[in-house]
């Protein structure tokens, strides 16, 4: 055991390429008993390009598949969505949001996990309809974002529409009703269906006061706390106004970019100011000396044979509006041959 543990530090030091094959060989030899990330750091963690300046060995995002095979697959995320290409499907009705009004009675865990801020659910509001086919249950949401600029925030959104990004975007990640938890989500198809919506600066919004608060006591990696839980609702777009959403077969968008994630991306935005979208930079990615947690997205993916597809929401005016348009358009008619 420790030959080989010399073994390795001696590969370590000369900076190889073997490195990582070794590495990759005998951790799927059952017989190694230990941990070897643990004792020799390789420098094949993954980051995102924005810390490559302060941590030049880590994987950025051109990269991640040489710790994740995974990344490098034909269904990864984010994508960029041409509109003019998307493919109408009269089955994605809106969709039907159980307990996302409710306000739990247990505490949220918020954290700082060293690639985003992530808010942990106490409770688990479901989403099912909008052609999903079966139920599924959010267990928690992060974010992702850009920088401030000199004269503007320049956009952080994972997603784009025809090119265009926007400040943030918000993921809220579900798993099936019937698993316990996203390993096992994993292992299904259909395991895992994300909610995102974009984040545009617009005024101040008060309803994530709570969360934006506390990101001061979460400012370094690994640190956490528990805020008082909100109707997740509160911090998304008015329900009657998610009925115009896109969909694709996709991957999560940090390694191990597991393939099998349902993505539901809504085009209407929240809107957050651009003091509270800035506090968000704030952070750290690491502890105190480490660089602020700026440009946590990861770049657009290849959309090969994926076809994107569109609700059928907005193809259809409610009862309301049709019957105002027809009357409009009868006294119109009507004037015109008078």
């Amino acid at each position: 055991m420790e030959l080989l543990f010399l073994v390795l530090l001696s590969l370590h030091i000369l900076k190889t390429e073997a490195v990582e094959i070794l590495v990759a060989f005998l951790l799927q030899e059952k017989s190694i008993g230990f941990n070897l990330i643990s004792i020799v750091n390789f420098g094949g963690h993954w980051c995102y390009q924005s810390q490559k300046h302060e941590d030049p060995d880590c994987k950025d995002p051109r990269q991640w598949y040489q710790t994740d095979a995974t990344c490098k697959g034909n269904k990864q995320s984010p994508i960029n969505i041409v509109t003019k290409n998307v493919v109408y499907d009269k089955s994605l009705k809106p969709l039907n949001f159980e307990g996302y009004d409710v306000k739990g009675s247990s505490k949220w865990n918020l954290e700082n996990n060293g690639h985003t801020v992530k808010v942990t659910l106490s409770t688990s509001p479901k989403i099912g309809g909008g052609g999903l086919g079966r139920k599924y249950k959010a267990i928690e949401f992060h974010l992702h974002w850009g920088v401030q600029g000199v004269q503007q925030y320049l956009p952080g959104s994972e997603h784009s529409i025809d090119g265009e990004k926007q400040a943030m975007e918000l993921h809220v990640v579900h798993i099936r009703e019937d698993v316990s938890d996203i390993t096992e989500a994993k292992k299904n198809a259909d395991g895992v269906a994300v909610l995102a919506f974009f984040i545009k600066v617009e005024e101040e919004n008060k309803n994530y006061a709570t969360l934006i608060n506390e990101l001061d006591n979460i400012k370094y990696k690994g640190k956490t706390v528990q805020i008082e839980p909100l109707p997740l609702s509160s911090l998304l777009p008015p329900e009657e106004d998610l009925g115009r959403y896109y969909r694709y077969e996709g991957s999560l968008t940090t390694p191990d970019c597991h393939e099998g994630v349902i993505w539901t991306i809504f085009e209407k935005p929240i809107e957050l100011s651009i003091s509270q979208i800035s506090q968000f930079s704030a952070v750290h990615f690491d502890g105190k000396n480490s660089s602020n947690m700026v440009e946590n997205f990861r770049p657009a993916q290849f959309l090969n044979e994926r076809k994107v597809y569109w609700s059928s929401a907005s193809t259809l005016l409610p009862t309301a509006k049709f019957l105002v348009l027809v009357l409009m358009l009868t006294y119109i008619l009507s004037s015109l041959f008078q």
